[in-house]
């Protein structure tokens, strides 16, 4: 497979093959078409069929659509262009899906980015994928935003505009929504093979690495969900995890307008408002990372009467116990749980199980890898091992991301044929279905959220009571997985979990980063080398948080 790289009309140097993008073509995995067009059909069909609701919001098909025109006018009127890109800092609110929408009525970019991000990671993003506008909240959760961007301003320069959402500023998007919807003949036309989103992922090398998807991508993954898990009109979907990260933005941005549900929006997570909302709105589907699935279950005991229609909620994002599983479907047998696997890159590589009598599979395996998705797993001499022994995982298919913005990631993630290294290490089994067994990237995945141990390690190296640190994964019941700092202090210096929050939190990283356990040692297990084997450091991580109970 000949693959080289093209300029995109965004400006970034995507992967491209000819070869695979004819096959993906001719097969209809990709289709020439955006989502625009999937909702101005919906739109035609049902005006007034609810697309979104939060809290007591009803936000209709008619609503968004025309909310996206007027988005679109005040886009052409900041001088936007086609491949620009627009960033947006903001929890699950109503107003990203018309973002999203707006965005790809006018060719541009999106970029979510966490609210959790703080000054570090959010000016690094923002000035990598060069943003020239972004929409913050003015407050949330006690955060300033407005006043956070405003103080990263003069160090962006392609920065041009901070939109504030429900609240005041210089530029709303009450200003936003007082244009005029735009006339639709005005509206550029896209290329399904343009870059629809960059999206940050954390990785090992510390600072994040923006990943890029295609409209064709992004829709493929869209319809293979619906497909495989009967998504329909009826259905009426809770989506906790934000709309910020790849799973979120899914189901709020698209699955909707392609599949005709309608999701139910909640911008700051606790169990007994997340199960009102599945209960006050019939939610039929859910999903998200462990923490979620677990305190659901945790709340919902009490009322049974809860769930009742809840007919289906993957689970994934972080490590998913198989009596996590067991126990929700024994629980609420009428409700199908199971795992499911993927990344930012290789979203939904895997699509989990579809029918009750699979049950077993759902809790003991990732899911079932689905066609037209590729996998290979390689033992360490690069050959494909048996089934059911344990390979490094490479995955290709239509929803495979496009590279990383800067071309120099990408290098030693694909091999010759497409197939990209999803970094974990894992075991097929019962003919198609996948185990992960173990990961290769030094990550954290607190909450569903990836964080880089390296970055963290960099702040904490700056600490003058530090000597060496190396942080590893530690089980959480609560989180799934959280940092544990191994540090060797300095001679007559010593540090503490306070000392350790005070600095991070100078250094302007999230606080969902910080370790949240320490052990002082006074030295590391090392290879010949002097690498640091944090694989030992992984097993006393676990046996600390057994004998914790953590």
């Amino acid at each position: 497979m000949t693959v080289s790289y093209r300029t995109d009309v965004s400006g970034f140097q995507v992967r491209w093959s000819d070869e695979i993008a004819a096959l993906y073509r001719a097969r209809h995995d990709w289709q020439d078409t955006t989502l625009v067009d999937a909702a101005r059909a919906a739109v035609a069909l049902d005006p007034d069929k609810v697309l979104l609701t939060e809290g007591d919001q009803q936000l209709t098909r008619a609503q968004a659509w025309d909310g996206a025109l007027r988005l679109s006018a005040f886009f052409r009127a900041r001088g936007l262009v086609p491949g620009d890109v627009v960033a947006f800092q903001l929890p699950n609110w109503t107003e990203t899906a018309i973002i999203a929408l707006a965005a790809r009525m006018a060719g541009l970019v999106i970029n979510p980015v966490p609210p959790i991000y703080r000054e570090s990671e959010l000016g690094y993003i923002l000035a990598d994928c060069g943003a020239k506008l972004i929409f913050v909240p003015q407050v949330f959760r006690k955060v300033d935003h407005a006043a956070m961007l405003a103080g990263l301003q003069g160090d962006l320069p392609k920065l041009r505009d901070i939109v504030v959402v429900r609240g005041e500023g210089t530029m709303t998007w009450t200003d936003a929504m007082a244009y005029a919807p735009l006339d639709q003949a005005l509206l550029p036309k896209v290329d399904p093979a343009a870059v629809l989103m960059v999206m940050y992922t954390s990785g090992t090398t510390g600072k994040p690495k923006g990943v890029m998807h295609t409209h064709y991508g992004f829709d493929h993954r869209t319809r293979a969900m619906g497909e495989a898990w009967s998504i329909g009109p009826d259905d009426v979907v809770f989506m906790p995890s934000p709309v910020t990260h790849i799973t979120g933005a899914f189901w709020v941005f698209d699955m909707p307008w392609v599949r005709g549900c309608r999701s139910v929006l909640i911008d700051v997570w606790a169990a007994d408002d997340g199960i009102r909302c599945i209960e006050d709105n019939g939610c039929t589907v859910s999903g998200g990372a462990t923490p979620f699935l677990q305190q659901i279950l945790d709340t919902a005991g009490a009322r049974p009467g809860a769930l009742s229609r809840l007919r289906l909620f993957f689970c994934g994002g972080t490590t998913v116990s198989p009596d996590l599983i067991l126990h929700a479907t024994r629980s609420f047998p009428g409700c199908l749980f199971f795992r499911a696997y993927g990344s930012t890159e290789m979203t939904t590589a895997t699509l989990g199980i579809h029918e009750a009598a699979q049950a077993e599979l759902g809790a003991h395996t990732d899911g079932e890898i689905v066609y037209p998705v590729e996998f290979r797993l390689l033992g360490s001499d690069g050959n494909p091992v048996r089934e059911g022994d344990e390979g490094e995982m490479w995955a290709r298919g239509p929803g495979l991301f496009v590279g990383y913005v800067h071309p120099e990631d990408n290098v030693g993630a694909f091999d010759d044929d497409g197939f990209f290294d999803m970094g974990d290490l894992g075991r097929l089994v019962n003919g198609n279905f996948i185990v992960i067994t173990g990961r290769k990237k030094d990550i954290i995945i607190r909450s569903g959220e990836n964080i880089s141990p390296k970055e963290v390690e960099d702040a904490l190296y700056t600490h003058p009571a530090v000597a060496e640190v190396a942080i590893v994964a530690m089980p959480s019941a609560a989180t799934g997985e959280k940092g544990c700092a191994f540090i060797i202090a300095n001679a007559g210096q010593t540090i503490d979990m306070a000392d350790i929050r005070r600095h991070l939190d100078a250094a302007g990283l999230a606080r969902q980063k910080f370790p949240e356990h320490l052990v002082l040692v006074d030295d590391l297990p090392r290879v010949p080398s002097g690498k640091v084997k944090k694989d030992v450091l992984r097993i006393r991580a676990r046996a600390i948080a057994e004998g914790l109970g953590a």
